[in-house]
Parts: structure tokens; C-alpha cells; sequence
């Protein structure tokens, strides 16, 4: 009887451990891992992370550039995108004009600022005829996309901080009004990305921001699935920072996987999903750059009102996006691009006026900038701390500290 009940108990014990350690590899199962987005493998960062940008529109700005970039400077944020478009630089064939450029980048260095570039919008010679009427078209002669790509590396070598290659070729607005074509998209990056490298090696190289989108179609393809492509072709050899977008469409603590998400692209944080394709690509050690994102407040367009929020909330979100970043999203993000600083012309019936953080028409800051320029800072291991909205430098009496 007593071995009976010695195997019993043996038994009995066995299915007691056998459940401990089942109930314990279920739990561990459900931990999250410590390191979901492999920061630990970005070595040498291109950026800061964070870095604070603001994408400006200086070109034609009626006087405005030198107002803009003080208040640039009033958040304190340390870089400005800027589009150089193809069609402004070179009107015609061969015929340079760099009045604008010379201009918006001596401003900039005046003020100890950081220039980002954006390249793109071909003129109207350069595109096959039947696009010569879309947004913007890649060239029908690639020869041509190299000698603009060369020749503003080489006038401006060592001055510029970073190019951004082309924007949204994932939708068809983008890229001539043909079906987006990712592989052809590789193709126009590696032609800039030879040129600019040759002439210019400092300067930091990102892939194109992607729109996010629900089409899968003639005229928009998902960010993912394109990103996916992208690596396909190979176009991590052509750049330093994989370019994405992070438009605010919720709470920006809301994740893809939240129930609270509509749509997995519908979240802020989608820029997760896409860094999962870069670790399934085996990139983690690369950075990305976030080269748009903003909350709208527009109540006057169909497209866009349907997520507006009100200006009290978007400057509420954009404190917690970056509040977000800086918790969670460290060293594999680096340049966060908020839109915008607007264009002045622009009138409510267009749909940037809504996303800016200053009122086109007006020139008055909107409740979100003043909130961002008095937030906290945080630049790898230097700190701007957050400043009440009465002290010196709100006021802009002592001058607003910027991350090195």
C-alpha cells in the first residue's frame, strides 16, 4: 500500500509540475518581448533620435522665411524640410534659376538650422506627354532625373543635412496618374541616391515617405505591401533612413492591434508595422525618419473631416505622439517631420491649411504650437526641459535652445 500511495503522490506531483510549468511558458508566451522592434541593433544613428522637424513652405513666401524660421527656432526644433522641386530649379532645359534656394538656405544657416531636402516634382518637359497633368510624374528620361539630382548636390555640397527622395510613389497623384510601381520607384532612388553620393557623401539619404492607405489598386497601393516591394528590389543599398508617414487618424497611443483602430493603417503608430517589415527584411539595424505627420482640424473637406479633430485635441495628440516616440520608439526613429509651417496663400478650401500649426491667413499660432514650443525635448542624451508658457524664452526674449 505504501508504494501504492508513494506512486500516487509521485503522480500526483508530477501533473502539479507538469501544470506549473504549462500555466508558466502561457505566461511568458504572453509578456511582451523586451525588445519587439530590435532597438538595441541601431549602431551609429544617422539622427538623434529624437530630432524635430517641421516642414516649411519658403519658396514663394511673400517675406515670410525669415519669420517662419524664428519661429522654427521659438519651438525649438533643429531642422526644416523644404521642397526644391525639379520644376522650380530647372524651368527649362538646362536653365538653372538657384535664386530661391540660395536664398531659403542662407536663412536657414543664419540661424543655426538644419536643412532637409525634398526632391521631386518634375517639369512638365521632363515627363512623358500623357503626364505632363499629374501632381507630379517620375521623368521620361532618367539622364535627366541624375543631372537635376547632381547638380543641386554638387552647387550645395556639405550645406544640405539630408535629401528625401521623392514623396508617396505609392500613389498614383504621385507617380504620373499610372499605377504605382515600386520597382520603378527603386530605379529613380538608385539613379538620385549614385548622384548625390558622389557629390555630396555627408549628406544623409532617405527613402520617400509612404502614404498610408487602404486602396490596393490603380491608385494607391498599401504602405506595407510597398515597403515589402521595395526591399525586394533592393533599395536599402540606396539610402541611409527608410522614409514613412504617421498622419494622425486617432489617440496616438492607439496601435494597430488595438480593437479602438478602425483599420491598422488608420493609427499613428502604423509606423510599426512597417519597422516589422524591416526586421522581417533583416534592416533592424537601420533608423527610419518620420518625414510627415500632424493631426487635422478640417471640417470643410469630405476626404479629410471625417477624422478632424478639434485644435484644442490636436495639440493635446502631438504632445502625446512625441511623448510616445520618446518612451517607445528610441534610437529606431530619429527625425519625426511635423506639417506644417504653412504656405500663407493657402485658403480653407485646401486641405494643408488644416493640418498647419499656424493659420495661414491670419499668422497666428495655433494652440499647438505654442504647446510644442514649451514641451520637453528629448535628443539622445541632451534634454530641453519643458518651459512655462510666461518664461523668457516663450516670450522670446532669451533665445530658444535647439538639440545639437
Amino acid at each position: 500500500m505504501r508504494g501504492s500511495r508513494r506512486r500516487t503522490l509521485i503522480a500526483s506531483l508530477a501533473i502539479v509540475a507538469s501544470a506549473a510549468i504549462l500555466a508558466l511558458a502561457i505566461w511568458l508566451r504572453a509578456q511582451p518581448e523586451a525588445d519587439p522592434f530590435k532597438a538595441s541593433a541601431i549602431v551609429n544613428p544617422p539622427f538623434p533620435s529624437l530630432t524635430y522637424g517641421i516642414h516649411a513652405f519658403l519658396w514663394w513666401d511673400d517675406g515670410y522665411a525669415g519669420t517662419d524660421l524664428d519661429w522654427v527656432r521659438l519651438l525649438s526644433f533643429s531642422h526644416v524640410k523644404q521642397i526644391f522641386a525639379w520644376r522650380d530649379l530647372e524651368p527649362l532645359p538646362g536653365s538653372w534659376d538657384w535664386t530661391q534656394a540660395d536664398r531659403i538656405l542662407g536663412e536657414v544657416e543664419r540661424r543655426g538650422l538644419r536643412l532637409i531636402v525634398r526632391l521631386g516634382h518634375a517639369p512638365k518637359w521632363a515627363r512623358l506627354a500623357e503626364q505632363r497633368s499629374a501632381h507630379d510624374a517620375p521623368p521620361a528620361d532618367m539622364a535627366t532625373w541624375r543631372a537635376y539630382c547632381a547638380t543641386l548636390a554638387e552647387r550645395y555640397s556639405g550645406r544640405i543635412a539630408a535629401y528625401q527622395i521623392w514623396n508617396e510613389p505609392n500613389l498614383s497623384r504621385e507617380w504620373g496618374g499610372q499605377r504605382p510601381d515600386p520597382a520603378a520607384y527603386v530605379g529613380l532612388l538608385a539613379a538620385c541616391s549614385e548622384e548625390i553620393r558622389a557629390r555630396d557623401p555627408s549628406a544623409i539619404l532617405i527613402s520617400a515617405g509612404l502614404a498610408p492607405t487602404g486602396n490596393n489598386d490603380d491608385r494607391a497601393r498599401p504602405d506595407d505591401i510597398y515597403l515589402d516591394h521595395m526591399y525586394r528590389h533592393g533599395f536599402s543599398t540606396h539610402i541611409d533612413v527608410v522614409g514613412v508617414h504617421a498622419p494622425g487618424y486617432a489617440a496616438p497611443e492607439i496601435g494597430p492591434d488595438d480593437p479602438a483602430a478602425a483599420q491598422r493603417w488608420f493609427t499613428f503608430r502604423r509606423v510599426e508595422d512597417l519597422r516589422k517589415i524591416m526586421l522581417k527584411h533583416g534592416d533592424q539595424a537601420r533608423q527610419m525618419a518620420i518625414m510627415e505627420f500632424g493631426y487635422t482640424t478640417d471640417t470643410i473637406n469630405h476626404d479629410y473631416r471625417w477624422f478632424a479633430v478639434s485644435e484644442e485635441e490636436q495639440a493635446d495628440y502631438l504632445l502625446r505622439a512625441y511623448e510616445y516616440a520618446i518612451a517607445n520608439w528610441r534610437p529606431w526613429i530619429g527625425l519625426m517631420t511635423l506639417i506644417y509651417l504653412p504656405d500663407r496663400a493657402w485658403p480653407p478650401q485646401d486641405e494643408q491649411y488644416w493640418w498647419s500649426i499656424v493659420t495661414p491667413d491670419s499668422g497666428l499660432p495655433r494652440k499647438a504650437f505654442i504647446d510644442l514650443a514649451n514641451m520637453r525635448k528629448v535628443c539622445d542624451d541632451f534634454v530641453i526641459a519643458e518651459r512655462e508658457a510666461d518664461s523668457p524664452v516663450a516670450l522670446g526674449l532669451t533665445p530658444a535652445p535647439i538639440c545639437p
